[in-house]
C-alpha cells in the first residue's frame, strides 16, 4: 500500500509539473509590441501578493527598451538592449554588462503574457 502511494504521488507530481511547463519561443517576434508590465511576484502562488509595477517593455526589431522605471520617486528610461529566443528562452542583454538575463514564456495571449526569469520571478505583462 505504501509503494502504491508513493507511486501515485510521483504520478500526480509528473503531471502537475507538465500542467505549467515553459512554452519555448520559435522566433522574438513572439513578443514583439509593447508590454505594459501589471506586476512581478516572486513565485506563481496565487496566495502570494503581486507587487504593482508601472515600466514599459517595448520589443522591437531585435532590441529591448524598457520605459517609465520607477527609482526613488523619479522615473527613468533604460537605453535599448538586444534581445534574441535562444533554445526557446528570450535572451535579453543587461545595460552596460556583457552579462545576459533569460526568461522563459509561461503564458501568452493576444493581450497577455507571462514570463519567468531566470531566478524564478514571474512579470505579468499587458499589450498596449
Amino acid at each position: 500500500m505504501k509503494k502504491l502511494n508513493q507511486a501515485a504521488m510521483l504520478l500526480i507530481l509528473a503531471v502537475s509539473g507538465a500542467a505549467v511547463a515553459d512554452i519555448e519561443l520559435q522566433s522574438k517576434d513572439e513578443v514583439a509590441g509593447t508590454w505594459k508590465l501589471q506586476s512581478t511576484k516572486n513565485t506563481a502562488s496565487e496566495k502570494e501578493e503581486a507587487l504593482p509595477r508601472e515600466d514599459t517593455w517595448i520589443f522591437k526589431e531585435g532590441k529591448l527598451t524598457i520605459l517609465h522605471i520607477p527609482r526613488e520617486g523619479k522615473y527613468y528610461d533604460q537605453p535599448p538592449v538586444n534581445y534574441d529566443v535562444e533554445e526557446g528562452k528570450l535572451k535579453v542583454s543587461q545595460v552596460g554588462s556583457s552579462r545576459l538575463d533569460f526568461f522563459s514564456l509561461v503564458e501568452k495571449t493576444e493581450n497577455k503574457m507571462i514570463l519567468k526569469g531566470k531566478f524564478g520571478g514571474y512579470y505579468y505583462f499587458d499589450k498596449k
